[in-house]
């Protein structure tokens, strides 16, 4: 199949090799498969007929009087009325006599003849006219605004003699151009033809990538326009959205018809559903339709859930409508009764809730435990069972206690040094057994003396109540009052061990 543009190598048509992108634009308008091609045809009774393609895929009958060695592609120089035109071989052979019944071209003396096989210099002075085509557009879309006609230009093609120009346009209602031939005429020195065409034939000229992703179905193959209803979308279970539903040319897509036919013949099994199904679950609502599945959803008006049910289900709840009974639901007539399932391992259920049991309380017991070794004073508490219980007293029984502008005695950094344990040198010395205590290196200490811990506790406390007598009422602004240095033991001299 040769290349509309008429390029060749030795004779043969080769195409433009533009991949895809042909320099005119009409490589793959209009393309037709001779399936004939291979087959030896008797030379005496070959149809003398040929199709011939112009400009965006227009298609006319030539006669072949000169008996001619065409093939498909070639560039030809046609007659036309008052002139000659330049087009490209698209069909020979009997394929063009079923095309013309097909069209119902009648084979008589009204078609014209072909001249010859173009030359170089025909095709080079084709390229020269096709160049006035763009601004010869552009300058009458001007002249239409100025003289405000209701029409749409499309497209403009030339003849190869330069001396006819066909004007393509469309409108909604009759125009009278006759004072825009007359003006077109005069500017561009040519005689001119106005040739009205519908939406779908104008987006056809004019070719374009459908929704699809594949070109336009009536620019590549589609001659014959029919009728398209909005029926069409309804009956394939369509959004009626005029956005979606409308082609390039503004009109309903010719592909709704293609599958219509098939889709009639699966609706025939599909019930009319015209009043909702009423069970005694409530009024179930038709929601979808899957045509070939001929499955069908229904919703109830207080669920959001769709149940999908089959066409023979479908005609079952009808029937027993019809009949005056309910079923139960959308998918049984009467509800089965509920046996209570036995639970699977309800024995180890029942040991894991008992040893659960035991666990608990096993915890609660741990965290009580026994309070035996707390020693007890004569009236009173022991606050710290570690180091000093005369240091660490109940914070809400002395209120000026922890303040540190109230007592001076308290502050660690200006007025008491022995507070801290840097600044006494002679605190470790005395008592060389405190941090062995406290490291865990005496391990004779409770096995020697057991109540010595018990006993010391009584005497401080004892003595602490006695040197005294205002600490646990709460009343002593000083509490180191008779004892300046609590570090030092009031009953002896030396340091107090905490330990």
């Amino acid at each position: 199949m040769g290349c509309s543009c008429g390029t060749s190598t030795g004779g043969k048509t080769a195409g433009c090799k533009n991949n895809g992108a042909c320099q005119t634009g009409g490589c793959n308008k209009m393309n037709v498969f001779d399936w004939l091609s291979n087959m030896d045809m008797p030379s005496s009774s070959a149809f003398e007929i040929v199709e011939v393609r112009f400009k965006n895929g227009r298609k006319e009958f030539f006669r072949n009087t000169e008996k001619f060695d065409l093939h498909t592609g070639d560039a030809i120089v046609v007659e036309v009325p008052n002139g000659h035109h330049i087009g490209h071989v698209s069909m020979q052979g009997e394929l063009v006599r079923l095309q013309m019944q097909k069209k119902k071209v009648a084979n008589d003396h009204e078609i014209k003849k072909i001249y010859r096989l173009a030359h170089q210099k025909d095709l080079e002075k084709l390229e020269e006219v096709k160049k006035r085509e763009n601004p010869t557009l552009y300058r009458t879309r001007e002249i239409l605004r100025e003289t405000r006609l209701a029409m749409k230009l499309s497209d403009i093609e030339y003849q190869a003699d330069n001396t006819k120009a066909t004007f393509f346009y469309s409108a909604d209602d009759r125009v009278d151009f006759r004072e825009l031939i007359k003006r077109l005429a005069t500017e561009f020195r040519i005689r001119v033809e106005m040739r009205q065409i519908s939406l779908r034939q104008e987006a056809g000229r004019l070719g374009g990538i459908g929704v699809c992703g594949r070109e336009l179905c009536c620019s590549t193959w589609l001659t014959d326009f029919k009728n398209v209803a909005t029926s069409a979308a309804r009956y394939q279970n369509l959004s009626l959205n005029p956005s979606k539903l409308s082609g390039q040319c503004g009109r309903l897509k010719c592909c709704l018809n293609y599958e219509l036919e098939t889709y009639m013949e699966a609706l025939q099994d599909i019930p009319k559903i015209e009043t909702p199904l009423l069970t005694e679950a409530g009024e179930a609502k038709l929601q979808k339709t899957d045509i070939f599945r001929k499955i069908m959803w229904f919703g109830f008006n207080e669920e959001n859930t769709w149940y999908p049910l089959n066409v023979e289900r479908v005609n079952q709840i009808l029937e027993m409508n019809r009949a005056g009974k309910k079923p139960a639901n959308l998918q049984d007539d009467v509800l089965a009764a509920k046996i209570p399932v036995q639970k699977l391992n309800s024995d180890l259920a029942q040991m894991d809730e008992k040893f659960r049991d035991k666990s608990q309380s096993k915890k609660k017991k741990k965290k009580k435990g026994p309070r035996d070794n707390k020693p007890q004073g004569d009236g009173t508490q022991n606050l710290n069972q570690n180091q000093n219980p005369n240091r660490n007293q109940g914070q809400g029984q002395n209120p000026n206690r922890n303040q540190q502008g109230q007592n001076p005695n308290r502050n660690q950094n200006q007025q008491n040094p022995n507070r801290n344990q840097g600044q006494n040198p002679n605190r470790d010395q005395q008592n060389p057994t405190r941090n062995q205590n406290q490291q865990g290196q005496n391990p004779n200490r409770n096995k020697q003396n057991p109540n010595q811990g018990q006993n010391r506790n009584q005497n401080q406390n004892r003595n602490r109540n006695q040197n005294n007598p205002n600490r646990n009422k709460g009343n002593n602004p000083n509490p180191n009052q008779d004892n300046p240095n609590p570090n030092q033991n009031p009953d002896t001299d030396q340091p107090r061990n905490d330990s």
